[in-house]
């Protein structure tokens, strides 16, 4: 069965490294029996009364686990990393539960409010009734987003793929084939919707994040040339975010 693991808010304004990457070292501290099938990044409402450290994002570490027995296990183990790993002036937040859990469908409706609206702890904490939510230092507002990512990410139709085999390794550029055999599906995302052959190649920029949809890995791609695709979306380049945050007198 599958298990939800939410991290939210674990780092601060000076950090070297953000929720995403504590949620994907989270693989290392699976038991013997669990397998990481993959960490999904949350994109939650950006406004300026919400006191966020750079995007408003969130995490679910999505583990496939033999049975619903192993929630409390992963539950101590997710609370260890979150004290190891969260940095000083964070308001680390974690949320714990697995599908068929009866309060999934609150919190997928929570996810989706979180998306288009200012959130509070008091709505997370209700619900989250009957599954594993926790602060663990400052304001404990990470609750909310950890509490979003698990509803969100459980909907199967909301946000990209961080982690997922061995994306992180893929060569740019690869073969339709080679990606469909790594369980991801690709999806033109032009105005005829053509499929991609197989041995067709799809250029990534070096940045392979597939969407969550449907409850599987998709990457959408729109057309290059004959027999070449590209894939939608790129790495984020900090420096121009922050020169037009702060652009120069």
């Amino acid at each position: 069965m599958r298990i939800y693991v939410g991290f939210d808010d674990t780092d601060n304004l000076t950090a070297d490294r953000g929720t995403g990457k504590l949620a994907r070292w989270f693989e290392d501290e699976l038991p013997e029996g669990c397998r990481m099938e993959g960490v999904v990044r949350q994109q939650l409402l950006v406004d300026d009364r919400i006191p966020y450290t750079s995007h408003n994002s969130s995490a679910c570490v999505m583990v496939y686990a033999p049975d619903h027995s192993w929630v409390d296990p992963l539950v101590d183990r997710a609370i260890e990393h979150v004290k190891r790993h969260s940095l000083e002036g964070s308001d680390p937040g974690l949320c714990v539960t697995s599908e068929g859990d009866a309060g999934l469908l609150r919190l997928m409706e929570f996810g989706r409010a979180c998306a288009a609206r200012i959130a509070t702890q008091k709505e997370a904490l209700e619900a989250a009734s009957g599954v594993h939510l926790s602060g663990h230092g400052g304001t404990n507002d990470g609750i909310i987003g950890a509490a979003a990512a698990v509803g969100l990410t459980a909907s199967g139709w909301s946000g990209r793929f961080i982690e997922y085999g061995n994306l992180r390794r893929f060569p740019d550029p690869i073969r339709v084939l080679e990606l469909e055999r790594s369980h991801i599906v690709v999806v033109s995302g032009d105005r005829d919707a053509r499929v991609p052959a197989p041995e067709d190649l799809v250029y990534t920029k070096g940045w392979l994040r597939p969407r969550l949809w449907g409850r599987r890995a998709v990457l959408l791609v729109t057309p290059r040339n004959e027999g070449a695709w590209e894939s939608i979306g790129e790495r984020r380049n900090k420096r121009k975010e922050e020169m037009a945050i702060c652009p120069a007198s």
